[in-house]
This record gives structure tokens, sequence and C-alpha cells, in this order.
């Protein structure tokens, strides 16, 4: 008999806290939460305080049953869920099943899983955190009162499966009214005048600025022309030379959202991959005996601080020193929180600097290893010195008419030497683009004047990262609702993704006009944003869930009255494929399913013909020589290739065929692309042209 009982949620956890703790202590999984409001009924009296009446999950028994016989057995158990506000209700609900007294110190939380956190963690156990469960609790009973309200109105109004939830509804608007702004974008001319300048054997850019030393604006041709028209010829002073010494400081380690954006834009990873890989790196990976066994290799990944403790920092000081020199080594300074930020916890970083992403490469998975050489670099850079970067402003001038040039070059790499953050801006800046030497009343040649003609740009739509980025921002959802709250919109078919890039449906656009006119505050950021700091105070002590609660539901309930009585039934009628089904005659319609559009007879249910969309891309079938080859998707939604007369062809490949044959062999050839290149290339012999062919 064990003298301990530890409860933690994975199995993959169990086994390694185990072994960290030793024979006294027995490490239990409870596989998440074993109680949860019943998906059959809404399950909360309003009437009555809000009580929730709560229920064994499904498939729970057997678990729960197994837990209460080993609580009985021990002589304490300890409560070792996740460090977070949903892992301190999973504790809550356990102590309430298998008879703990909540208020004594039976709560244990550690954000990494490494021998030293372990062991310190159980050294300092506290009673369950009320504040905490209690705005876990708030939110998920508010959810559950908006969804459970609303959802059914919108399945006998609009169409069954679908749903309605705070954040989810909100980041739908957000795309919708970001579609908006692009339609209705009108875009503006403007110009600019490029020069190409000469000094001795070198070539350098300069871009024209101003008249007379102010700052002009070129919003059309003839104003161009008038610039032009006051050139005295090609020749150019150099009227000011400025030179200065800029620092880069890095950026600071991660946050769930900052990953999340990072691995979108690195490693073309979704917001739901990331999470899930970063699980697995948090749990533990067996690292072999020599090494440790199973080890959590970072630290806990659901978080919004950017602090890191003194340990780690010296850690990394010690790294830095020893592989790069005191000189790379950064200073020391208190990490500024993001305000409304928890630092309940870390950044996301590795448990331990020394274990550099190359030594571990042969145990992980391709996805585990680029994740966690994203973590590990950012993290060691953020703890290096600014990279120190020499910069030169040069002003030429003709006849009053001002063009400047800029170039930089790095004097110092400093953290640059691990890390450089990435960037959604397309534009990247060249880090080295050298000026010659140039100093005050030289005389410069311009080879070429070039003017250039402009319009202005919608804004872009949102990538998962982008909508990521601007959610926190805006302080809507938690770093745990970010790649669930994606998911959910595209699950339900209120968004898909064109180009990895977030399109409203207009499924998304109905249910968003009929919670705009009945639940305005459901999809209204600001009251959204008024609603997570409701629910931080409730965490922090400052403010009671009940009363939280009943603010929002006394004006819902009345706009859920006249939602009943007014809402009108919307008819999604299906939009015509153009062709007859080859069954019984009908017409093919459009549909919206879980991978995305499929053309169904609209003689359904008599008839259940269905057939993907087929987008021909201009090549006979290379194969049969009778097909088109078309554009597919796979269930992963990655784009393939095949012969439109499949299953009697099965032609597939991954890469885009193209309808030129090969020059050499005359086999077909396809499109490769990789992140450093596009190709094309023949797939029977070594023949291969670059994309500047």
């Amino acid at each position: 008999m064990s003298d301990y009982l530890v409860i933690v949620e994975s199995p993959a956890k169990a086994k390694t806290i185990e072994r960290y703790l030793g024979k006294k202590y027995k490490v239990k999984a409870s596989m998440g939460h074993v109680r949860d409001l019943p998906k059959s009924r809404m399950a909360i009296d309003p009437d009555n305080q809000f009580e929730p009446k709560y229920i064994t999950i499904r498939g729970k028994g057997d678990v729960l049953k197994d837990l209460k016989s080993a609580a009985k057995k021990a002589k304490k158990v300890f409560l070792a869920a996740d460090p977070d506000r949903e892992g301190e209700a999973i504790a809550w609900h356990l102590a309430y099943a298998l008879n703990v007294d909540e208020d004594s110190e039976c709560r244990v939380v550690f954000n990494e899983i490494t021998k030293d956190a372990i062991k310190e963690s159980f050294k300092h156990p506290r009673s369950i955190d009320h504040d905490l469960v209690n705005a876990q609790q708030a939110r998920r009973l508010l959810d559950r009162l908006v969804g459970y309200n609303i959802s059914p109105l919108l399945w006998k109004k609009v169409k069954k499966g679908l749903s309605a939830g705070r954040v989810q509804s909100t980041a739908v608007k957000m795309i919708i009214d970001r579609e908006k702004e692009i339609q209705n974008f009108i875009p503006e001319e403007y110009w600019s005048i490029e020069a190409d300048f000469q000094k001795d054997a070198e070539h350098f850019e300069g871009s024209f600025y101003g008249v007379d030393g102010k700052k002009q604006e070129l919003k059309s041709e003839a104003d161009v022309k008038a610039i032009t028209g006051k050139l005295d010829g090609k020749k150019f002073s150099v009227d000011k030379v400025n030179k200065r010494e800029r620092k880069r400081n890095p950026a600071k380690p991660f946050t769930t959202s900052s990953l999340q954006q990072e691995a979108a834009r690195k490693l073309n990873f979704r917001a739901k991959k990331t999470m899930m890989v970063a699980q697995q790196l948090y749990e533990g990976i067996d690292l072999g005996k020599k090494a440790g066994g199973i080890t959590g290799l970072i630290t806990y990944m659901r978080t919004d601080s950017t602090r890191i403790s003194d340990t780690a920092k010296q850690e990394a000081k010690t790294y830095v020193e020893e592989n790069y020199g005191k000189n790379f080594l950064g200073f020391s300074k208190k990490a500024k929180q993001q305000e409304g930020a928890q630092d309940a916890h870390e950044a996301v970083r590795p448990t331990s600097v020394m274990r550099d992403p190359q030594s571990l490469k042969p145990i992980l998975s391709r996805d585990q290893f680029r994740l966690y050489k994203l973590i590990w670099e950012r993290f060691l850079a953020s703890q290096m010195a600014p990279a120190v970067m020499d910069t030169m402003t040069v002003h030429l001038v003709n006849n009053g008419v001002e063009f400047r040039s800029t170039g930089s070059k790095v004097k110092f790499k400093g953290f640059m030497k691990v890390y450089v953050e990435g960037t959604d801006d397309k534009k990247k800046k060249d880090e080295n683009k050298f000026l010659p030497e140039l100093t005050e009343g030289m005389i410069i040649e311009a080879n070429e004047i070039t003017p250039n003609q402009h319009f202005t740009q919608p804004p872009p739509r949102y990538t998962e990262a982008r909508l990521v980025r601007t959610m926190e921002e805006q302080g809507i959802g938690r770093p745990s609702t970010y790649a669930p709250t994606l998911d959910t919109i595209q699950r339900r078919g209120y968004v898909q993704l064109d180009n990895k890039r977030f399109v409203p449906t207009e499924l998304g656009e109905i249910v968003t006009d009929i919670l705009k006119e009945f639940f305005p505050k459901i999809i209204d950021v600001d009251f959204t944003v008024k609603m997570e700091e409701d629910l931080d105070a409730v965490e922090e002590g400052k403010a009671e869930w009940v009363q939280v609660l009943d603010e929002f539901y006394g004006d819902f309930r009345k706009r859920l009255e006249k939602a009943e009585e007014e809402m009108e039934k919307v008819e999604i009628r299906d939009e015509p494929a153009g062709i007859d089904c080859e069954n019984c005659g009908h017409e093919m319609v459009y549909k919206m399913g879980r991978y995305g559009k499929f053309m169904a007879c609209s003689n359904f249910p008599e008839c259940r013909n269905t057939k993907p969309i087929l987008k021909k891309i201009g090549v006979t079938c290379p194969r049969c020589e009778k097909g088109d080859v078309v554009e597919r998707k796979s269930k992963k939604n990655r784009k393939f290739y095949g012969c439109d007369r499949y299953p009697e062809c099965e032609f597939v490949t991954w890469d885009k065929p193209i309808s030129r044959p090969c020059p050499k062999c005359g086999s077909f050839m396809v499109e490769k692309k990789t992140k450093k290149e596009s190709r094309v290339q023949c797939t029977n012999c070594d023949y291969r042209e670059s994309e500047d062919n």
C-alpha cells in the first residue's frame, strides 16, 4: 500500500511523476474532468443563485471507481491537475467526488514536469483556491447559458447543428467586419520616385522625400511631373550624412498567443496543432535511462506571462557565456507584463536550456523537434544581448529636390546569432543594406530616376496568427481559448480558410446578423472584453461569481424572450451547381460539410448522391490520357491532384502537374514548392528548372 495518492490529468504525466516521487507515492490519472454539466439539458437554475447540477461524465464511472478505491487506501490524497483555472476546477471536482477536505493542504501545482520542480512542489501543498474555481465555474456557466439558450433558437430558425458562444461569435464578427472593410475599400492613387545612384562602381537606391527640406506626398502623375521637371540634370549633392548606432532588443519569451503566432509563421502550424505538440513536450518525452527517462521538455504552455524564474535565467546565462562568450550576455531586468496578464506561472520555455535541440533530434518526432527548437531559441535569445546596428541616412539634393537613402549593417549580432522573430509583413527588411562611404558636399550621379504608380491596399484578411494576435490585443478570450475557438468556428461552417486566410461563409453572416439584431452584446467586442475582466476579478477575489452572472442574465433573459417571439425563420437556399444528378436527374447543389463545400443531390433524402467539387487545372491525365487532372483536398485539408476519372484511373500526386512535357525525356513535369524555392522538375529524369527560368 502506498502512503500517498497523487492524481494528475493524463497517464503520460502519471508515470513520470510517480518515478520522481518514489515508492511511497501512487500516481493515477483522472483523464481530465470527472464531473461536468450534463449535455442533455441546461442544468443551471438561474432562479436559485445559478446553482449548477453536476453529474459524473459518461464513461468516467470506472475511472472514478478506481480513484475512490485508491483514495480509501491512501493516508493522504494530493490533487495535481494543471496550474490554471480549469485545472483548479478539476481538482475541486475530484475533492468532492473523493471526499477530500478542500481546505486541507491537498493541492499541488507545478509549472514544469522535471524532478526538481515536482519534488519542490510537494514541499508546498496548499488548499484549493476557490477564487480560481469560481472564475472557471462562472465562465463555464456563462457559456452554457449563452449556448444552450441561443443554439436551439438557431436550430429552429436557421438550421440544425449551429451554435453560438461569447468568444466564438465575437471572433466570427471580427472576420466578417474585416471582409466588409475589404469589400468597401476604395483604393487611392499615390506615386513614388526611385533613383539609382552611383559612386564609383557602387550602386545604391534612394527615394524622393520632399522639396526644400519639407516632406511631400505624390498623389498624382501631375505631382510627379512637377518634381521631375524641377530637377536640374542627374547630379545630386550630398547635403547631409547621419550616422548612428541603433540597438535592437530580443523578443520576449513565448506566451501561448505569441507561440501560436510564431509557429504559424515559421512552421506553418495551425493553432490546434501547436497546442497538441506543446502538450506532448510538456507532459514528457522518453530521453532514455541515462538521460533521466520520461522528462518534460517545456514549461506549461497555457500562459499569458513572460516572467522567467531566476534559476532559468542563471542557467541561460551559463549557457550563453560558455557557448557564445560574455559579450553576448543580456542585461537582467524584470519583464513588463501585458495589461491583464495573470502571471500565474512562467513564460513558455525549455525546462533546461542545456538540452539543446540538436541533442534531442534523434529522440523527437519532426513536429516535436521543430516546435521545441523554436521555443528553445526564442527563450535563449530573450536572455542575450541586444543586436547593434550601424545605420546611415544620406540626404541628396538637386535644385531643392531631396532624395534620401538609408543603409544599415549588423555591427554586433547579439541575440540574432540564435533567433530573429518572424513577421506578418511580407516586405522583410534587409538587415545588411550597405551604402558606400559618403561625405557632405560630394556630387553623386543618378543613373536612372523612375516614377512608380501605386494604389493603397485594403487591410489583409485574418490568418490564424493575425486573428489570435488581434484577439489577445483586444482582450478577447484567454490563452486556453484561442485554439478551440478557431477550431469551432471552422467546424460550424461559419468561416473557411482560403489561402490560409479566414473568409466568412453565408451561414456565418446570417448567424451573425441574427445575433446582432437580438443579442448585440454577445458579439460586441467591448462587452466580451468586460466579461473577461469580470472573470479575472472573480479569480482575484474582487468580485462574486453569482453577481457577475446575475448582471449578465437579467438583460439576456429579456432579449431571449423577445427573440422567441420575433425571430423569423431564415431559409438558406442551396446554391445550384449547374449539373444534374447522374442517378436521378435532379439538380445538384452545393452544400457545406465538415471538410468544406461539396455537391449533393437536391432530391435528398430520396437520393443521397454526393460528389466532391473538382477544380480542373488544364492538364490531361498523364496516366490514362483521357481524363483531366483536378485539384482535390484530403481530410486534413491538404491539396493534392488526381484524375477526374477516378476510380477508373488512380493517378494521384501531391505536386501540381504542368501542361508542358519534359524536354529531355517527354514525361510529365510538376511544380515542386518548398519554403526556400519553387521549381519545375520532371517526374522521370533529373531535368529541373528554377522559378527564374
